[in-house]
């Protein structure tokens, strides 16, 4: 049996019509881009990664490209979502015994000796020009999930949303746990390849390829900017 048989079986079934295209998935009416984790601990040199030794190439390369991506988004009608986090306060408010334990033995003194992600320093600080503008909304986290206890899931409702384009960092942390739980929320997710980026590699492909099978689809910037800009130059003619 194929593909569109299966669509039209699950269509019949289904109380909401499913959107079995990509582009479907995709109209701007009701896609948000999650912009998740841009920030300096994670991609930049001096911040949290760099300071554990890893190479943090492939997050600033990410970092040049989003831009233009996040305009293309925008300028289309797309609802543009930044996901930062906040982790080390004065006081400790959000760091556990459990995540402290896990940070003791595999992060190198981060989140015990470094501090990780303080509101308004530095290193919580957006990545070069990867930043929110007037409009976008911005939803400040705590946990590698970005709907865990915080008003993503509310926004993107009351906006109307039913998909979401994932990118930013790290592809098999917070941007595949994310993925997984917009997937049980009953959002479309769509990760952009070259949209995310990974401190290693092989991570990068197999957290895609998980995505791919269990949790949405992947496609890349050239493929969804070009139905987004022709979105945005049907709604410019219209207007």
């Amino acid at each position: 049996m194929s593909v569109q048989e299966d669509l039209e079986i699950a269509a019949r079934i289904a109380h909401v019509k499913p959107l079995g295209s990509l582009a479907e998935k995709l109209n701007p009416a009701h896609t948000a881009l999650l912009v998740i984790d841009m920030q300096n601990d994670f991609c930049a040199s001096g911040g949290l990664i760099s300071k554990d030794g890893r190479d943090v190439t492939a997050a600033q390369e990410l970092g040049k490209r989003l831009p233009a991506f996040i305009a293309t988004a925008r300028a289309a009608g797309v609802m543009v979502v930044f996901i930062r986090c906040v982790y080390t306060t004065d006081r400790n408010f959000y760091l556990s015994d459990v995540w402290l334990e896990q940070a003791a033995r595999k992060r190198e003194g981060g989140y015990t000796r470094i501090p990780v992600c303080r509101d308004g320093e530095w290193d919580g600080d957006y990545f070069g020009d990867v930043r929110p503008q007037p409009g976008d909304a911005v939803v400040t986290k705590h946990r590698y999930d970005a709907f865990h206890n915080t008003s993503l899931d509310l926004v993107l409702r009351s906006n109307g949303i039913r998909t979401v384009a994932l990118t930013g960092v790290v592809t098999n942390v917070c941007v595949e746990t994310t993925a997984r739980a917009a997937f049980v929320r009953d959002y479309y997710v769509v990760a952009v390849d070259d949209g995310c980026a990974a401190y290693v590699p092989a991570d990068h492909v197999a957290s895609l390829s998980n995505i791919d099978r269990f949790f949405g689809q992947v496609s890349t910037i050239k493929e969804i900017s070009g139905m987004w800009q022709g979105s945005g130059a049907a709604r410019t003619a219209a207007e």
